[in-house]
């Protein structure tokens, strides 16, 4: 079985953006009445038609991230929006439960209380039988506003996570900041800045179940290992090994194989899922090889990994990882 833990609705009815339109201009729409037969045309020729290609089972699959908008500072438009996100990422696992489980986005916004996320999170996982969550460390979109992720201000929602048993991919929205790129910088800034937040606190001694993916193969920490060594050193922290990695995770939506090769030699197989954000930030061909840049499967398959390794990072680890979907797995 293969299991990609990082797929996002970047195909979503062109309803769904024209009722975030009209909440951003300022009226108070509903959300859009979209058709089933509108879903499965947004999926069968997209997302599932290029899983099935690839050789893949199942996706994780959670809402545009670019889209979560995080910095619109109204509490209201943001529950109203995440609501809306998630529901339709629902029909979309309603109509195709055997390829795609939820993953869901909450109403965060710039320095605003978590109740609010605390309560989507529960709707998602309890109500819809969503298996995770994503959480953006920064919700003023590339300014940094927000406390790092070890303050006491995210425990409420961590301490939903742990009761509710599901994982949170680290994932932020657009950048709003003219400086940071959203895809080629602020994603992989977050990426990284939240691996560092991690390593100077003790989050997993408070919470020791918790758990975080961190997408695009980690950011810079893999390629940076040893500076992470040394820094947990210099700064008396426990090893990498003993203080994240038991609850920290790569995936490997690394778009070379070169990169692929040294998340290999860095990461242990433990920590590694397997995932392609397909449709997602990186599409077309390489034209060096004259494959897609977003199938990572086919650089997972060139990597020399025994039968027993290729199954924990192709499925394995994701089932561990999000037990909610190994239950539904069965």
């Amino acid at each position: 079985m293969i299991i990609d833990c990082h797929g996002h609705y970047t195909t979503a009815p062109a309803a769904h953006q024209a009722f975030r339109d009209a909440q951003l201009a300022g009226s108070a729409p509903t959300p859009a009445r979209i058709g089933d037969d509108e879903v499965r045309e947004s999926i069968e020729t997209t997302q599932l038609r290029i899983l099935r290609e690839r050789g893949g089972d199942l996706m994780i699959f959670s809402p545009k991230a670019s889209g979560m908008a995080h910095h619109v500072p109204d509490p209201a438009t943001a529950r109203d929006w995440a609501r809306a996100s998630n529901d339709v990422v629902h029909r979309v696992v309603e109509l195709f439960p055997r390829h795609f489980a939820g993953a869901c986005q909450l109403p965060q916004t710039p320095g605003g209380p978590l109740a609010d996320s605390v309560a989507e999170l529960r709707r998602c996982v309890e109500d819809l039988g969503f298996v995770g969550v994503n959480l953006n460390p920064d919700p003023s979109g590339g300014h940094w506003s927000a406390p790092p992720l070890t303050d006491e201000y995210w425990f409420p929602l961590y301490e939903a996570m742990v009761e509710l048993d599901v994982p949170a991919m680290i994932h932020v929205s657009a950048s709003c900041n003219p400086a940071a790129h959203t895809l080629g910088a602020h994603y992989l800034n977050a990426d990284t800045t939240a691996f560092m937040q991690l390593l100077v606190g003790d989050l997993f001694a408070t919470f020791p179940t918790l758990r975080f993916v961190i997408p695009h193969g980690g950011g810079a920490v893999p390629y940076h290992w040893g500076r992470y060594r040394g820094l947990a050193d210099r700064l008396g922290r426990p090893s990498l090994a003993e203080h994240l990695m038991r609850n920290v995770f790569f995936d490997t939506c690394v778009y070379h194989q070169a990169g692929i090769d040294l998340l290999h030699r860095v990461v242990d197989v433990d920590n590694i899922l397997f995932a392609s954000e397909m449709f997602g930030a990186v599409r077309g061909v390489d034209p060096e090889t004259g494959h897609h840049w977003d199938d990572t499967k086919r650089y997972v398959d060139h990597l020399p990994l025994s039968e027993e390794d290729r199954a924990k990072v192709m499925a394995g680890n994701a089932r561990r990882v999000y037990p909610r979907l190994d239950e539904r797995l069965g």
